[in-house]
């Protein structure tokens, strides 16, 4: 299941080839059970290297007595970590005819409810070229803005426009008129993808501390010695715990 998600395409495409064409940047949310570990490696060959190995002996830091030797070691699984990427998706896109989208709005700290009743207030005058706004809203991390009009034809005129100037506080400032088009995904294919540096460490037991456990398995599996190598990145998560991974494109 996709969470569904606000997007905002910017720029034109000019090129025809690439005019059906979209590009996808994973950003996989990846559940992680108490007990376990994710370990990233600067090199693939290091977790491969590991996960063939696959039953390792964590030495802990519990005192130098011969006789507690067999209560300071544990021993964990490794195994490989499988995603699931896009491989194919079709969107199919709408216009929305009484929608339009507002950008390059400036940043003057003024809350979002008064810069939004300063919008409607604007472009509801016919004198500023707009109508009643049925609506109004802030999309999510894009900084834009979606009026909605009661009539048709509003929109489409203040969309060739392309740019108007809007009083704002105590000056004017050249806001950006986009199109609106929503989209629904029709086909969605996803493939199995493994990660090529990143490995899972289950079966550590409840006996360290988070940030201790967290030291120890770090300094083992940066040993040669013993089948490691550079560690780029690791997360804990203790027994009894729920963590969530964020995977992004290796650009390694």
């Amino acid at each position: 299941a996709l969470p569904e998600r606000k997007m905002v395409f910017k720029g034109l495409v000019t090129n025809k080839e690439d005019m059906k064409k979209l590009i996808l940047t994973p950003l996989i949310h990846y559940p992680v059970m108490g007990g376990s570990a994710l370990i990233t490696f600067e090199k693939a060959e290091v977790a491969q290297r590991i996960i063939e190995m696959k039953e390792h002996v964590v030495e802990l830091s519990c005192g130098e007595d011969l006789e507690e030797l067999d209560r300071c070691r544990v021993r964990v699984q490794a195994a490989p970590v499988d995603v699931l990427l896009p491989s194919a998706l079709e969107i199919g896109l709408t216009r929305n005819s009484r929608s339009i989208l507002v950008s390059d709005l400036p940043s003057l700290g003024i809350p979002e409810e008064a810069l939004l009743d300063k919008l409607e207030l604007f472009f509801s005058k016919t004198k500023n070229g707009g109508a009643e706004v049925e609506s109004r809203e802030f999309l999510d991390d894009t900084g834009q803005v979606l009026l909605t009009f009661a009539q048709d034809g509003v929109a489409e005129l203040l969309i060739e426009k392309g740019h108007i100037q809007v009083p704002i506080g105590k000056g004017k400032y050249e806001l950006k008129i986009s199109p609106c088009v929503s989209g629904d995904i029709s086909n969605l294919q996803l493939q199995p993808s493994r990660c090529p540096r990143t490995i899972l460490l289950s079966g550590i037991p409840d006996v360290l501390g988070e940030e201790p456990m967290r030291d120890t398995l770090e300094i083992h599996f940066q040993k040669a010695s013993r089948g490691g190598g550079e560690v780029e990145s690791l997360a804990y998560v203790p027994a009894g715990r729920q963590g969530l991974a964020v995977f992004l494109e290796d650009k390694a």
